[in-house]
């Protein structure tokens, strides 16, 4: 076959597989956000079954042989890395039998429903025979794909192309040695800086008016872009003109909300930014560090920033008189960079955040060398959390129940929001030094911080590896340095060390 027809198959089964995953994920949203709940079992057969309508089309061997001829022929960039990343993706589903996967998805689902009802109940014992199957099912398929190599490494490399074990365990080394000792010390003066503006009532109404308008400063334009609630903040790229994303309301800690959504812009304008041709194929998959690395830019790096809050403060305080009447801009940029060790990772300050990561990295690893008693994991969580944050978990909801990401049986995730952060403070430095990003954000210039990082990380989506956009982006490899010297630096100012 010639190159030209061997692409036409192949753009035609691409074309194939974005219509059955759009499927999917619209159906995935509306679970997750409208969809009642006693309808869930249907549900889970129904999308099971799609789903696997979906594995027989990517798991076809006729597509590996044209796959494999195509990664022989002299072709352009972006389709040689498409088809290098799809016989990728091949590989890692043809040896798993169609059944076990369509059982694992209905399975999924379920798994996900009982979650949800968990963390609501405060009982962990209804989601633990769940989560026991995911990391059953999930261990079953790393042994079918390769039963030579380490289940965890092949879940790692999952989720941020080329990472393994020995290269996270010297990225989480640097973090461990270098700012826990920070932590504490942050901790032994906490009297220096107070968030107690940030205790009271925050009606929800009006923290719905606040999303509003952050949505339209940062540029997430209701033509392309949806904002729902979940008990779970997430995004979801649909397509290049449907981006959606979720929110939470605490009615007690308005900051949860408004720090969820910049977070969440974040991934969304990343989703917008793509260039279109690649959505819905293997291009437009960027599940990394590097998505993660923006929502984070976003949330943290910008949104906890005086300058952020300079242009955006005075309709916060203008829709919450009562709470901060009194309360100048910069008392409340100071409140919302407290740093406390903390039961939630969502909630979490930046300091302590990366240790919550640095937990769940440890457990997941004791979980896939059969070294964690599985049905104690809860237990294990609470002894991490105290050895660590030194915090006691009072309940289930705070403690092993407050993520959904073990739920779907995303093993392996996690550490891409440790190394999103990292990825975050290099290409934050890098764009100060062509822009001048303080005065932008305190101006409503947010559009030309969204142009800076389309040119220079989102518009090529998966095109590149993680460190080959962070070396195109910045000029230099990546280097974890800057972003614990980051971090050292704003917190050590922050409370006079």
């Amino acid at each position: 076959m010639d190159k030209n027809e061997a692409l036409k198959q192949y753009h035609e089964w691409q074309d194939k597989q974005k219509a059955y995953a759009l499927a999917l994920q619209t159906m995935g949203f509306d679970r997750l956000t409208i969809a009642p709940k006693d309808g869930v079992e249907y549900y889970a057969k129904q999308y099971a079954y799609l789903a696997g309508e979906l594995f027989s089309i990517a798991t076809d061997p006729k597509i590996c042989e044209l796959l494999t001829g195509l990664s022989r022929q002299d072709l352009a960039e972006a389709d040689r890395r498409s088809v290098q990343l799809d016989l990728r993706e091949f590989e890692r589903w043809n040896r798993i039998p169609k059944q076990e996967f369509v059982d694992f998805t209905e399975a999924q689902n379920l798994s996900e429903a009982k979650w949800e009802e968990a963390k609501a109940k405060n009982d962990y014992a209804i989601f633990e025979p769940h989560l026991q199957r995911m990391i059953g099912y999930t261990k079953k398929f790393a042994h079918y794909r390769d039963p030579q190599k380490d289940a965890y490494d092949l879940l790692l490399g999952d989720y941020e192309e080329g990472m393994d074990q020995k290269q996270y365990d010297e990225f989480f080394r640097g973090i461990r040695e270098n700012l826990l000792p920070l932590i504490h010390e942050v901790a032994a003066h906490q009297e220096r800086v107070s968030d107690a503006c940030l205790h009271g009532e925050w009606p929800v109404p009006q923290q719905e008016l606040v999303m509003k308008h952050l949505q339209e400063y940062l540029g997430f334009d209701p033509a392309w872009g949806y904002m729902g609630v979940s008990v779970h903040p997430f995004t979801d790229g649909l397509s290049h003109g449907d981006v959606r994303v979720t929110t939470a309301y605490q009615t007690d800690h308005v900051e949860s909300a408004v720090f969820s959504i910049i977070h969440e812009v974040g991934h969304a304008i990343f989703e917008h930014d793509i260039n279109p041709q690649f959505h819905g194929t293997v291009l437009g998959n960027v599940t990394s560090g590097l998505h993660e690395s923006q929502s984070r830019l976003f949330e943290n790096y910008l949104g906890r920033s005086q300058a952020f809050w300079r242009c955006n403060y005075p309709f916060l305080q203008q829709t919450f008189p009562d709470n901060l009447k009194n309360v100048s801009s910069e008392e409340f940029v100071r409140a919302v960079n407290v740093s406390r060790p903390s039961l939630v990772r969502t909630e979490a300050d930046e300091l302590t955040y990366p240790i919550h990561i640095l937990i769940r990295y440890e457990m997941e690893k004791e979980i896939f060398k059969g070294d964690a008693d599985l049905s104690h994991l809860d237990v294990l969580w609470n002894q991490k959390m105290k050895e660590y944050l030194g915090v006691d978990v009072p309940d289930d909801a705070h403690g092993i129940l407050q993520d959904t990401h073990w739920s779907d049986a995303s093993f392996g995730y996690f550490p891409t929001y440790a190394l999103g952060s990292a990825y975050a403070a290099q290409f934050y430095e890098a764009m100060k030094q062509e822009l001048d990003v303080d005065a932008l954000l305190a101006e409503g210039g947010f559009a030309q911080i969204s142009a800076w990082l389309r040119e220079h990380v989102h518009q090529d989506g998966a095109l590149h590896t993680p460190k080959e956009v962070v070396q195109r982006a910045t000029g230099k490899p990546f280097d974890p340095s800057i972003y614990i010297q980051y971090l050292s630096r704003k917190y050590r100012t922050l409370y006079q060390l």
